[in-house]
């Protein structure tokens, strides 16, 4: 059974989705985060033959909704993010991973993604499992990526080299992973949220999630040459 990793953040004001503000103030910008963790904690618990794991950088405690979050995660195993940097938290994400369950299969995604749907994860856990392929990469619109899943876990040590959040981190993951002997295949590219244009793009592509509430809730001031 593969192991559905999901990396996030505590939705803490100033510390999450500071690139929406403005319009946002930090603690909307937080909210607005704490609905996509959760409208994606709720599309990986209703995704069928996988285990949920979450690998959490702060406390739901001080976050926006926490008590919700936390609800919603109750049941989950909740593993402690460690590491410098971004690369080597998602590196050590993936070895405590391998080590609570060993010889399992992972798949790794963010919070930046509300869109995601049981029907979309499912398939993209699928395509891991076809012969022929030891790891696949979903590519973000922004040149970043989106998800990342192995069938050795370990194996995401490759990534311990790549600089992240930026316009080239998608290729040269791909670039790393190749490098390291691992048969890659590719996944849908989605959009995920970094800026106010993103949110705006992904709320009307899933209208019916908290995330779309929550930016529908904010009421920009309009600027010529901005985001309607």
């Amino acid at each position: 059974m593969t192991v559905l990793l999901v990396v996030a953040k505590a939705p803490v004001p100033g510390a999450v989705k500071t690139r929406l503000c403005p319009p946002a103030s930090p603690v909307r910008a937080a909210r607005i985060a704490a609905a996509a963790l959760r409208d994606t904690v709720d599309a990986v618990a209703a995704t069928p033959g996988v285990v949920p794991v979450l690998a959490l950088a702060g406390r739901l405690a001080d976050a926006e909704d926490g008590a919700d979050l936390a609800a919603a995660v109750a049941g989950w195993p909740v593993l402690p993010q460690r590491g410098d940097g971004l690369a080597d938290r998602l590196a050590q994400a993936h070895a405590d991973v391998a080590d609570a369950y060993p010889d399992r299969p992972v798949f790794q995604i963010g919070m930046d993604t509300p869109q995601l749907t049981p029907a979309r994860l499912a398939a993209a856990v699928r395509r891991l499992a076809l012969p022929g392929t030891d790891a696949v990469l979903g590519p973000a619109a922004d040149g970043g990526w989106w998800a990342l899943g192995l069938r050795d876990p370990r194996r995401a040590a490759a990534l311990r080299d790549v600089p992240m959040s930026t316009v080239d981190t998608g290729r040269l993951t791909h670039a790393a992973l190749v490098g390291a002997g691992l048969r890659v295949a590719a996944l849908p590219t989605l959009r995920d949220v970094d800026d106010w244009a993103d949110a705006r793009a992904v709320a009307r592509a899933a209208p019916g999630g908290r995330f779309a509430r929550e930016v529908a809730a904010l009421r920009p001031v309009l600027v010529p040459g901005g985001d309607r």
